[in-house]
């Protein structure tokens, strides 16, 4: 295989696949997608090297402006760099009840002037908000986010099964981190999780790490929606990093064993997962076929924003390895499922 360079690479006995596209995460390598364009830079590389090609940069619940000035960061970075595919907003829409790693005193309800001070700060990187369908603006809020092109997601709620059918019926496609900071199943009381899995137009997240999400949830979650599901890292910024104390916005997390704790109650503050682990993992632990894992990991999260077709955010389709699709391919080693090299957009990374 020859390189942006010309260099050619042996690729003899190694798997190839398309790049990794994550599109719920929070950073790695210490920095956060919060943390300015530096931050960005940092968080995006560690991702990279483990073959996460395409991003979608999540941003965590902070004051208005806060979360106003990172859209435009991102806004401001994607010109120049094709590996950034927008920004997802976890917050600050999300349900007091439900708020896991989220600062309470920044949440609020979606009144009509919010969402248009966040549209317009993002100004057309928002490919994502994660919303409570059962606040008192959230069906209206997710029908203005949809109609401005974003993908309004599901998540971090107390909504009942009828509730989150309005929800996807407003525009939300996407349901967050299915299972984790939502309320669960019951057998009178259905919730949320059914009517995504009901629903042909909504992507379903999994955090396929085997701490937000066990093994046999893991598998029981999977074949709810066939080929609807997409893994997601949810990372923040110890991810790649030794144990020891981070900050998720302005929260204290401690890590140890490479599980992230809020410091103040010990909630579950994000994951240190990669999607290689999480494809590995699949494979190697779960049994899934590698097909069924890789679809995971990118064809599934590019059909969420259309990036698997010709679109005006990355011209080329993402997510499979075929003609005129663009040019982000991994060679894995196969025993291990290790990415061994990564290039994006025909450029060699590692």
């Amino acid at each position: 295989m020859t390189g942006s360079a010309g260099f050619v690479t042996n690729a003899a006995g190694r798997m190839m696949t398309p790049g990794y596209v994550d599109i719920h995460a929070h950073g790695s390598w210490g920095s956060s997608f919060d943390d300015g364009v530096q931050g960005i830079r940092m968080a995006r590389a560690g991702h990279m090297m483990h073959g996460t090609t395409r991003q979608v940069l999540s941003l965590i619940t902070n004051p208005l402006d806060v979360m106003c000035a990172n859209l435009q960061t991102v806004r401001g970075m994607m010109g120049a760099r094709p590996d950034i595919l927008g920004a997802h907003l976890e917050g600050p829409f999300l349900a007091l009840s439900r708020k896991g790693a989220h600062d309470p005193e920044c949440l609020k309800d979606p009144v009509p002037e919010y969402v248009d001070r966040l549209l317009h700060a993002a100004n057309g990187c928002l490919r994502q908000i994660t919303i409570a369908p059962e606040l008192p603006h959230g069906i209206d809020a997710i029908r203005r986010f949809a109609a401005a092109g974003v993908v309004p997601a599901v998540g971090h709620c107390d909504a009942d099964y009828a509730t989150a059918c309005r929800g996807f019926d407003a525009g939300a496609g996407i349901m967050t981190h299915m299972f984790n900071a939502m309320n669960g199943l019951h057998h009178r009381e259905p919730g949320p999780i059914p009517a995504a899995v009901e629903d042909p137009r909504v992507t379903v997240e999994l955090i396929n790490d085997g701490f937000h999400v066990q093994d046999p949830m893991v598998r029981l979650g999977f074949g709810f929606a066939p080929h609807r599901i997409a893994f997601v890292a949810d990372a923040m910024a110890a991810t790649d990093c030794p144990d020891g104390h981070y900050l998720l916005g302005a929260l204290d997390v401690n890590v140890i064993d490479g599980h992230a704790r809020l410091a103040s109650n010990g909630a579950i503050a994000g994951s240190t997962l990669t999607l290689e682990k999480a494809v590995q993992r699949a494979v190697l632990e779960l049994g899934f076929t590698p097909t069924d894992a890789v679809e995971a990991a990118t064809l599934i999260p590019a059909k969420a924003f259309g990036f698997d077709r010709a679109n005006p955010v990355t011209k080329q389709p993402l997510g499979l390895l075929a003609p005129g699709y663009a040019a982000d391919v991994l060679l894995i080693n196969p025993a291990i499922w290790a990415v061994e090299h990564v290039w994006c957009d025909a450029h060699l990374l590692r």
